[in-house]
């Protein structure tokens, strides 16, 4: 029996998770617990370190802070609902909590794949055009970048908020994954869900291949300005600043890539949630030990910081 909008809202979820392997369920809760946590006080640490150190207040640090920032809070609207479904038995979850779950990681990975973009941009502003990179990327362009990347991201989940919304459900609503994935939402479905899955296709191909675009295309500009330094140690240098930004680029992307926009993925439920672990849970964790290990003034206000704590006189 169809429900009608009114009683939508008394709708619930059974989150499969990993149920399907009991044996795994306390070392993935002691895993996923540990990852979070590094996660959450990795990407703190960055954006106090940032704050700190005035030698970091760049337009690099800037977005990298937001980057940190976005990083906590999709991985904050994934880890603490995973862990306590490896811990209990009931693992429902209501309609209107499943799509605002749903929002915030949509808003939250949007704004990432962005915000990406737009460090690829300053990088290239950086190397391409050092003696004027202060006065192109003003604090005014930063701050238009950043509001802006987080405005699309907002409206890219609002759409598909709003189709999500009057989806209609019967029976069993099992959802074999650790959280309300917008793809699982409309599978389960008995309304027409052609515009919505068209419409989460365009989205994630449209972004995928627009930031990808900007950052082929920053980085194309980049190794050809950096082949043109007469100096081994400066093109050395150049490449070294951009290592840590490729390589999260290379992981993020990746996986969303083979996640969303393949139609009609032969993928296993498995794989999926394999994939989804990566991206919503190690990718956040990953970042400020990507960034940090690389960079010499992170590790050197660490060093500072650990040294006036240890000894304080």
């Amino acid at each position: 029996m169809l429900l009608s909008n009114k009683n939508r809202t008394g709708v619930t979820f059974t989150l499969l998770g990993f149920s399907d392997s009991p044996e795994l369920q306390v070392p993935l809760f002691l895993i996923f617990l540990a990852i979070y946590s590094v996660t959450v006080v990795g990407n703190l640490g960055m954006i106090v370190i940032i704050k700190i150190n005035p030698k970091l207040h760049t337009p690099m640090y800037f977005f990298l802070s937001h980057l940190s920032i976005v990083d906590i809070c999709y991985s904050s609207t994934v880890a603490p609902k995973m862990l306590v479904n490896l811990v209990v038995k009931d693992r429902t979850i209501s309609f209107l909590g499943c799509v605002v779950q749903f929002f915030f990681i949509c808003t939250f990975v949007v704004t990432e794949s962005l915000l990406l973009a737009v460090m690829a941009y300053d990088r290239f502003m950086a190397i391409s055009n050092p003696l004027l990179y202060t006065v192109a990327m003003s604090q005014k362009l930063c701050a238009m970048l950043v509001v802006g990347s987080y405005a699309w991201g907002v409206a890219c989940s609002l759409i598909l908020l709003c189709y999500a919304l009057n989806l209609s459900f019967h029976g069993s609503n099992i959802i074999n994954h650790f959280f309300c994935e917008i793809s699982s939402l409309l599978s389960l479905s008995c309304s027409d869900t052609f515009i919505s899955q068209l419409l989460l296709f365009i989205f994630a191909t449209f972004n995928e291949i627009s930031t990808l675009l900007i950052i082929l295309t920053s980085y194309v500009s980049i190794v050809v300005t950096i082949l043109k330094m007469r100096s081994a140690s400066g093109r050395c240098k150049a490449f070294s600043t951009c290592a840590s930004h490729l390589t999260a680029i290379t992981i993020f992307h990746g996986t969303v890539l083979f996640l969303y926009c393949v139609p009609n993925s032969k993928n296993s439920r498995h794989t999926v949630k394999v994939a989804s672990v990566f991206y919503t849970v190690v990718i956040p964790m990953l970042n400020p030990l990507i960034y940090s290990l690389r960079n010499k003034d992170v590790k050197n206000t660490v060093s500072k910081i650990m040294d006036t704590k240890l000894f304080p006189c």
